[in-house]
């Protein structure tokens, strides 16, 4: 059966699965990253409170771990579900661990309720942030 209806033809044309979700051909990256991959060049913003990172948070996924980027922004699934900040809380916790800073050192600073967010992470600078993901 096709997606709402269509035909197989507008189905491959306009990049939806039979799932009725557009397809993720945008995504420069698929997979999920471990400590000797390398991540794709995001940019990271040097600002005077430390570091900014754009990221965009895919909620209830199967395992926390950095999964590629989407455009200016490095894609993050976590397990944890967007209710009651949890999402929040688990992303800055991610965050921690993988930088090896201190939970307080990170804090997101735009994008709260939003999937996408803007990190910040203080006491670190670019170059550190950029060594520390590999890139």
């Amino acid at each position: 059966m096709c997606a709402a209806g269509y035909g197989d033809f507008w189905v491959e044309k306009h990049g939806i699965t039979t799932g009725g979700h557009r397809d993720h051909r945008d995504v420069s990256f698929f997979g999920t990253f471990n400590a000797t991959d390398s991540i794709p060049m995001i940019p990271i913003h040097e600002t005077s409170g430390g570091v900014t990172i754009a990221v965009k948070i895919h909620p209830r996924a199967r395992k926390n771990a950095l999964a590629g980027q989407i455009g200016d922004a490095l894609k993050v699934s976590l397990t944890a579900p967007p209710v009651d900040g949890k999402a929040n809380e688990a992303c800055v916790e991610f965050f921690a661990k993988l930088l090896k800073v201190a939970r307080s050192s990170v804090s997101i600073a735009a994008g709260q309720t939003s999937r996408n967010k803007l990190i910040r992470v203080a006491g670190l600078t670019a170059q550190q942030v950029r060594d520390r993901l590999g890139t």
